[in-house]
């Protein structure tokens, strides 16, 4: 099955500041991918570009098998779009504002967007102005999902939602990935909610696609190491490029294991650490993966600049 997204070699300048660096990326049908990074990594000028909101200065981004730059009536009634800086109007009520979005998209679904406006505790005859700001991306979400998208584009869809309404949103998410073979595009900060959306991780930095990989195998392959020593902690000068982040403390060795394996964690450790007393290994959720990379990849930014 081809990407929904395909992102080829994609450049985008702000006069000196180049956001976005020769990034190649392709977003899978069907599942929710997760694109993370730090602030000014690229993230949101990405998104902009793959929606035709920027063009880019070079490479090619093609979404629903359209080249980005020519996308059309027929693609964007496909695609849902949400970001905590979404323009909305605001002299509207909420069912004028259900009522205007209606007519634009031929799969609306009165009966899911009304399931929703309940769920999400939206009052229809309170104006848009009068709402907070939650209350607000609430009702940008209804409106990019009730007909149903093929792509779902989200660019900090948690950002003023209470922690009841995220919940109730991303299980919805979750259903209707599903149920409806939805494709999910993500980018937030909130990584402890994206972790139980994602399906697959992709992390930027610098305007560059870092890593690229399953959620599932990311998660496999990461470890917490902490190491006890018999005698004051000495870090030798060469260590595995695996180990990410390694610190010393009095008598202890912390480090994250990029490429975990039990049996050769063991050899290794013996081998650099011969007064090893006791070795504690702990998974790592997305969060914390997602730290001890940007730590890595900020380190050696600044060691190549």
């Amino acid at each position: 099955m081809n990407p929904i997204i395909e992102i080829r070699n994609l450049r985008k300048q702000y006069r000196r500041t180049l956001a976005v660096d020769d990034l190649n990326l392709d977003v899978p049908t069907g599942a929710v991918t997760a694109f993370l990074g730090p602030n000014g990594a690229g993230k949101t000028t990405t998104i902009k570009c793959l929606l035709n909101m920027l063009t880019p200065d070079g490479g090619s981004v093609r979404v629903l098998g359209a080249d980005s730059r020519r996308l059309g009536t027929a693609e964007f009634q496909q695609i849902g779009y949400v970001s905590e800086n979404q323009e909305l109007p605001l002299w509207m009520t909420v069912q004028q504002f259900m009522d205007y979005c209606r007519p634009m998209y031929p799969t609306w679904d009165a009966a899911f967007a009304a399931k929703m406006l309940r769920e999400f505790d939206l009052p229809p005859a309170a104006k848009l102005k009068a709402l907070s700001r939650g209350m607000r991306m609430k009702a940008a979400l209804l409106s990019s999902l009730a007909y149903r998208p093929k792509l779902v584009v989200l660019d900090e869809p948690f950002s003023g939602l209470d922690p009841l309404v995220r919940d109730e949103f991303i299980r919805g998410m979750l259903e209707l990935t599903e149920q409806e073979g939805w494709s999910v595009f993500v980018s937030s900060h909130d990584i402890a909610e994206v972790e139980r959306l994602a399906d697959r991780v992709a992390i930027i930095h610098r305007g560059r696609i870092q890593l690229d990989e399953a959620a599932e195998a990311l998660m496999a392959r990461f470890r917490f190491v902490e190491i006890s020593l018999a005698g004051e902690a000495v870090l030798p000068v060469k260590l595995p490029e695996n180990w990410l982040n390694v610190a010393a403390a009095g008598r202890v060795v912390r480090f994250a294991d990029a490429h975990y394996q039990e049996a050769e964690l063991g050899t290794v450790a013996a081998k650099l650490f011969p007064t090893t007393r006791q070795m504690n290994v702990t998974p790592m959720d997305l969060r914390e993966i997602f730290v001890a990379l940007a730590r890595t990849y900020r380190l050696t930014g600044d060691a190549n600049s």
